[in-house]
């Protein structure tokens, strides 16, 4: 199915957020490197350098990281699943407040910004979050008349909650001890009720004034603005007793003064607190939000460090991942979370697959040899100049998808992509290509796992489903003793993937060959019946002239199954 478009509108995706582009699991050459260069396209016709990012659903291989390294390229990042995360949706970016910022003017900030919870940071590090209920709580519950200096209120607080003026001590200073009261008595009954490290609130009368310093009040607060002698103040020096002065009259003043109290001592710490990073899925934390009913959420980066607030408000404007599906259009082959994220395009050479989008795609399928060669197609409709580096990723990706022209699935539009790229690229394509094949082939130091799965894709027929890894190698001998790490391993993966049949393709590049190994209940009937052979009791089959996995095996395996199943 070819669906032609001679030019991209500008317009298109211009205001959306970033679009990620990503190729299939276990991804092969072609996948990565026309990942990385239909990005660099789509960037260049929207003049948005920042809104499309190659990512890859898998390990890098080593036939592709020599790729990559040979043209400098870095490698697409990891993603390995597309539902909706924190990051995808509008939370709130709230500034924090400080552990020692007033009540009073925690309060404001809410009203000011129409918020019910405020951060409370070191730094960047949630230290605790403060609530419009936890204030008014604080206001309305609190009886204890000791309960300013059991916050460790500092000067600078009180003075900055009653608008006063210190006119003896150190604003820095912090109240550890004492209580706070009205010198409403006269002096000879205050003398029975003030003790050391007291706040005391009175107004202009000398002789109160006097009497709460020699009985070593910490503090006393001069009301309506009334002016201090210089002799309180000395004495007021002398004993270490702090004299602020406000405007505000007693009532006003024995109603404020508890708004200066730091919000750290009414907050929820950090260990109480239920906390999200930016990572976390959101069907992970609907839950957590519906059982709390809490009003909003700390969330926090990979570091520890605050970034915003989150509530379930939050989460009716989740935006879906927007995607670019390229050299698949499968589901079972997809990274993971697909049903969730906005499928905006997908640009193919494979059979049409089962997928389903919520509306329509741009959607370009060719049958072609290579994935690269249309995204070539696209640069030259366009007329976007191809970099050198560009044009050695996607060469080294019909190369390999090809095998130097080798596989069937090879058109002769592919080799004239190929050759135009190779000079622009500067390279001779087969020394190159041995090059490049043989990095890949080079399993001295793999792991097991990592060999196995390095070309690994699983397919459906019915309900069959089946999976097919192929490995290919210019160095015979090397095949034949990877066969016996191979079939051992095969059996644990066929259990671990629950299908009904597993394969594996052992490619001789050279000799254009095939020894294709198998597992499964039906597995040996099938090949049977799709190469029209006896296999007798083997454990493999040699297949001459067969290379490709998408265009000679796995056809010939759907139809024997569907012949099956009919």
């Amino acid at each position: 199915m070819i669906v032609r478009q001679l030019k991209f509108s500008q317009e298109v995706y211009m205001n959306q957020d970033r679009v990620y582009v990503i190729g299939h699991r276990n991804p092969d050459t072609d996948s990565i490197c026309s990942a990385i260069a239909y990005a660099e396209l789509k960037n260049k016709l929207t003049g948005d350098k920042k809104c499309y990012h190659a990512r890859r659903a898998g390990q890098i291989s080593a036939e592709t990281a020599f790729v990559l390294n040979r043209f400098e390229a870095a490698p697409p990042a990891y993603l390995s699943d597309v539902r909706t995360q924190v990051k995808d949706i509008e939370y709130r970016k709230v500034e924090g407040i400080s552990y020692d910022m007033s009540l009073r003017r925690a309060w404001e900030r809410m009203t000011e910004n129409n918020l019910v919870t405020l951060p409370v940071l070191e730094g960047r590090k949630l230290e605790g979050l403060i609530t419009i209920g936890d204030i008014t709580k604080a206001y309305m519950d609190v009886k204890d008349s000791c309960i300013i200096t059991k916050a460790n209120t500092s000067f600078h607080n009180i003075i900055d909650t009653l608008e006063g003026e210190m006119v003896v001590g150190d604003p820095d200073e912090s109240l550890c001890e004492g209580k706070v009261l009205i010198a409403a008595a006269n002096p000879d009954l205050m003398e029975s009720y003030i003790e050391k490290g007291d706040i005391v609130i009175l107004g202009n009368r000398y002789e109160s004034q006097l009497c709460a310093i020699e009985m070593s009040a910490k503090c006393i607060v001069v009301c309506d603005g009334a002016m201090v002698s210089y002799t309180i103040a000395k004495l007021a020096e002398n004993k270490g007793c702090t004299i602020i002065k406000t405007p505000y009259d007693t009532y006003t003043v024995a109603r404020l003064i508890n708004q200066s109290m730091p919000v750290g001592y009414f907050m929820m710490p950090k260990e109480n607190l239920i906390t999200f990073t930016e990572d976390n899925y959101i069907d992970d934390i609907r839950e957590t939000m519906a059982k709390l009913r809490h009003r909003d959420f700390p969330i926090l980066d990979k570091n520890g460090d605050f970034c915003g607030m989150v509530s379930r408000r939050n989460l009716l404007d989740a935006r879906k991942k927007k995607i670019i599906m390229v050299d698949h259009n499968e589901p079972s082959q997809a990274v993971d979370g697909l049903d969730e994220a906005e499928i905006l395009e997908i640009i193919d050479h494979h059979r049409l697959g089962s997928i389903e989008t919520m509306g329509p795609v741009y959607f370009r399928n060719q049958p072609l040899g290579c994935t690269a060669t249309i995204i070539y197609q696209m640069y030259v409709e366009n007329q976007v100049p191809i970099s050198k580096q560009i044009a050695g990723l996607l060469c080294s990706a019909i190369l390999s998808d090809t095998l130097v022209y080798r596989s069937p699935t090879c058109t002769q539009t592919d080799r004239e992509a190929a050759e135009k790229l190779a000079q622009i690229a500067g390279i001779h394509v087969s020394q190159y290509a041995k090059e490049m094949f043989t990095a890949g082939s080079d399993l001295r130091e793999k792991a097991l796992e990592e060999i196995f799965y390095q070309d690994y894709k699983e397919f459906s027929a019915g309900k069959l489903r089946f999976g097919v890894g192929q490995l290919n190698s210019m160095d015979g001998d090397e095949l034949k003793t990877l066969k016996k790490r191979i079939m051992p391993y095969m059996e644990k993966a066929y259990k671990e993937h629950k299908i009904d049949m597993l394969f594996f393709m052992l490619t001789d590049i050279l000799a254009e060959s095939t020894e294709l190994l198998y597992i499964g209940d039906s597995a040996k009937e099938t090949l049977e019946e799709a190469f029209h052979v006896n296999m007798q009791n083997k454990d493999s089959i040699y297949l001459s002239g067969v290379v490709s996995r998408k265009k000679q095996l796995v056809p010939a395996l759907m139809m024997s199954l569907q012949q099956d199943a009919n």
